[in-house]
């Protein structure tokens, strides 16, 4: 099996291939069904929402979307890069997803938010993450997510024990909250 490692700048399609199969850390980090199961039982969906989990690993998030819903997935493992989805043609309302933080050495988890918040079909996004992704989004981030039209929702902790700690499920959308707030400029 191939796997795709990205150059420091994840957009400039520039990748390198090399071989290796799924290993005990590819399978450490996979979101647990039981949490999967219970976002997607908090969400309400509409009938004509199209969903989308971009980086699906072993399906957990996919395997459990409603069965009456159409829906989508991507993974690199299977040669399915979430940047070459037809999002014009299939046009995904809502995403799901536990994305990777890191691509290569650079943190990208402000660029994959940035990506998909330009992709106006996408009305609604639940994504796990870690305290670092969270950490990612600084004031000024957060601005350029705003200017795209997206927006924080909503944000829930939750344990993983098998990863030692809190993560958080983002839910952004594509209209204000005025209960998440941030302020611009640095303090001393």
């Amino acid at each position: 099996m191939y796997f795709f490692l990205y150059s420091y700048n994840m957009f400039s399609r520039k990748r390198l291939y090399y071989s290796k199969m799924k290993d005990e850390k590819y399978y450490f980090h996979q979101s647990p069904v039981s949490l999967c199961k219970d976002i997607i039982s908090n969400i309400a969906f509409s009938d004509d929402d199209i969903l989308l989990e971009p980086f699906a690993g072993e399906k957990n998030f996919y395997d459990n979307f409603p069965n009456e819903l159409e829906k989508h997935y991507t993974e690199i493992e299977e040669g399915l890069d979430f940047r070459d989805f037809d999002y014009e043609g299939i046009k995904p309302t809502t995403i799901i997803t536990n994305p990777p933080f890191k691509l290569g050495t650079k943190n990208a988890f402000f660029d994959i938010m940035l990506f998909f918040a330009k992709i106006t079909s996408i009305k609604k996004m639940y994504i796990l993450c870690n305290d670092y992704c969270l950490g990612t989004l600084t004031p000024n981030r957060m601005v350029k997510l705003n200017e795209n039209n997206l927006f924080v929702n909503k944000l829930t902790t939750v344990n993983i024990k098998k990863w030692r700690g809190r993560y958080y499920i983002i839910e952004f959308g594509r209209k204000h909250n005025p209960s998440y707030d941030y302020y611009i400029g640095n303090y001393e």
